[in-house]
Parts: C-alpha cells; structure tokens; sequence
C-alpha cells in the first residue's frame, strides 16, 4: 500500500506551496488514474446513449453501461443483476425507497424507525413523506460512545413499525453498526429495513444475502469512482412491486394517452438518459477496489486509526467524539475552544484537507451539545506521514491560538 498515493494523479500536486494531505474521504474519494483513463476513453471511443439504438457505439456503451451493473452485483454479493439500480447517489437511492415504496406503503399513523446519527439525507426525505402522510418518525438514541442504545431500539419496535432504516456506519463517528442483529428484530415482524451504505462499500465487504436487507444505498464517489452515480439494491421482490420514482424515456414498454406500461427492473426505475460516462468509470472503480483486495484495504485502514487516535490523543485540549468498539473510517474531534472552521483553514494552509461543521448530521452534533467539530476521514492513498503532517498542523492551531 506505500505506493499507492501514485495511482492519484491529484495528490502529486502542492497546495500553499506545501506537500497535499487528503483526509477528507468521507466526503468524496479521490480518483485513481484507471478510473479517469476509462472515463475518457468512453467519451473518446464509445460515447453514445444506452438501450437505444442498433448502431456500433451504442451497442459498445450499453455492454459497458450493463458490465457496470453485473459488476456491482458480484461486488455486494446481490442474487439478482435486475436487483441493481442507477441512481444519481445515496440521496436519490433513499428517495427512490421513499417515494416508490414509502408512498404505496404507508398511512396515518405508522411508524418508522431512523438513528440518532442519520445522515440528513437518511432524514429528510422520510420527514417529507411524514408532513404527507401523517406517520410518525421514531428515533434510536446513541451512546457518548457513539453506540446505538439496542434496548431502546426494541422497546420502540412495534406493530405500527412499517419500515426501519440506518446507516451502516456513521460519517461522523465511524461507529459500525449491528447490522445483522437489527435486521433479524426487524424481520421477526416482517419490516423492512433500508441501509445507508454510503460509507462502508470503500471499507468493508459488503453481501447483502448475508445481511439480509431489503435495500442497500451507496455512491460510486465514495468508492473511488466518479461522482453524479448512485446504486440502490433491492429485493426482486419489492422492486417487482414498487412504482416507478420517475416517468420519461427507456423506463416504458408501451406508452399511449389512455395507458402506460412500465419495463421490467431494473429499467423500470431508470427514466431518461443516465450518467453513462461516469458508470462505465465506476466498473474501473470496483476492480480497482477488488485488485488491492478488501483484506489489505481493512488492514491498513486499522493501521492508520489506531496510529491517528494514539496521536491525536496525545494533544492537550483535543477531545475525540466517540468511542465505539467497532471502528472505521473516520475521527472526529474537537480542540480547545477554537471553532473548527478556523482550525481546518489553518491546517489547509499547512497543504491538510479536512471537514469541519455538522457534516450533515445535525442531531448528532447537537447530541454532543458542540456547534462543529473537525473530521478526520481515510482513504487507501493516506499515510502514517500524513497523520504525521496532521498532529504538526494541530500544534501550528495551537500556537495561533494560544502562543
């Protein structure tokens, strides 16, 4: 993994005339240059619309559009390739559920089931249907360890719980949560249950015929791929029956003013010209993933937290937000009584990209009764040089702030 920060072509420039530290993967991966290679090549070789046409290019661009498909498929372990989904990220997969499943589903009164540490877009889109529908959200509590309270969570589980739906890991504390333990409550009352994914697909492996759920959300640009591509798994069984999200072009079989015949999933949920480019990058994404394998990508991810908590832990007046005992991904912190939008504009003039606010997560925040907080986030192209370079920029905070 030492070389790997070659394989990025933006991370060989300099940022304030100082070496560039990327540590904010948790908002976006950067690209490897095979992703980039294909995404050109297809707007120089291939580029023609999918599913529409019996000319050569058109042909070469929906193989590589449907390879992308059976790609993902294999990547997260789904049983069905119909069962894969474009999207345009995790927020449109989770609005898809919403509206497709949510609206059909739903009525006065019912009940779903969300986190304390819920992306906004894992929030919002269900608080939207709740002002139409009159359900009724509630909420499982977090730990100051950054934990879910089980116990609380299956006091609230009821007959009027419809649907539940979490984050496989919180983007601000990194906590990986029960999956598996919540889904089979969940099931023991045949509710379904919706996984927000956007930050595991890059970190762990991912198979939801073991997990289990009935829809899994994710972004390609948080697996090293480009951005403006979502994919939302689901059940053949739900899709089959859901409606479509979004009317338009190549999601109809027979269309006339007095009625409308839909396709077959996955086109179904497909309206309208995609992001073809970016879903042909997407494939170059996951064997690239696949290539540096997820046993190696897991090992060097532990390396670098337990190195990143042992250092930051060292720095007077620097509290971590959270302390679960299963841990990816991310640190979060805050220092002293600085605000940490002054602290990422100091480290940026060090050449060190970091978050700082709510990071979409507000009820989080307010959980820990702080404004903002720092984010520290890891992809495979980071280093011990660059936690290094991290810990130096803190103590360049420190001495602005206090002398």
């Amino acid at each position: 993994m030492k070389n790997i920060k070659q394989d990025f072509p933006i991370l060989g420039q300099k940022i304030h005339e100082k070496n560039f530290v990327y540590l904010d993967s948790g908002a976006t991966c950067q690209k490897p240059q095979s992703v980039l290679q294909a995404y050109n090549y297809y707007y120089q070789h291939d580029h023609a619309n999918v599913h529409r046409g019996v000319h050569e290019l058109s042909r070469r661009a929906t193989l590589a559009y449907e390879n992308t498909r059976r790609s993902i498929q294999k990547f997260i372990h789904a049983k069905h390739t119909e069962e894969i989904i474009f999207t345009s990220g995790t927020t449109e997969s989770i609005n898809l559920v919403v509206q497709s499943y949510g609206r059909s589903h739903f009525k006065a009164g019912d009940e779903i089931i969300l986190t304390e540490m819920e992306h906004h877009s894992n929030i919002v889109p269900w608080q939207l249907l709740q002002d139409e529908l009159a359900i009724q959200i509630k909420v499982i509590p977090i730990f100051e360890n950054g934990e879910l309270d089980l116990d609380y969570f299956k006091k609230i589980l009821t007959d009027k719980t419809k649907f539940i739906a979490l984050t496989h890991i919180s983007n601000v504390l990194g906590t990986v949560n029960p999956l598996k333990d919540i889904i089979s409550l969940a099931h023991a009352k045949a509710i379904p249950v919706l996984i927000d994914g956007a930050q595991a697909v890059s970190r762990l492996p991912i198979d939801v015929q073991d997990l289990d759920c009935d829809f899994y959300a994710f972004s390609s640009h948080k697996m090293y791929g480009p951005t403006g591509v979502g994919i939302l798994y689901g059940k053949k069984s739900f899709l089959e029956n859901m409606r479509p999200y979004q009317g338009g072009g190549s999601m109809i079989q027979q269309v006339s003013f007095e009625k409308t015949t839909y396709c077959d999933i996955p086109h179904k949920f497909e309206a309208g010209t995609p992001n073809i480019a970016s879903i042909v990058a997407f494939d170059a994404a996951v064997r690239y993933i696949q290539t540096l394998g997820m046993p190696a990508i897991q090992t060097h991810e532990k390396n670098l937290i337990d190195y990143a908590v042992k250092q930051l832990q060292a720095i007077p007046g620097l509290r971590l937000l959270g302390e679960p005992k299963h841990k990816v991904g991310m640190i979060s912190f805050v220092l002293d009584n600085i605000h940490p939008h002054d602290i990422s504009t100091i480290l940026d003039r060090c050449g060190i990209a970091v978050r700082a606010g709510h990071h979409c997560a507000m009820p989080l925040i307010k959980f820990y009764n702080i404004p903002a907080c720092v984010r520290v986030s890891f992809g495979v192209y980071n280093t011990l040089e660059d936690i290094d370079a991290l810990v130096s920029g803190l103590a360049e905070v420190r001495s602005v702030f206090h002398g």
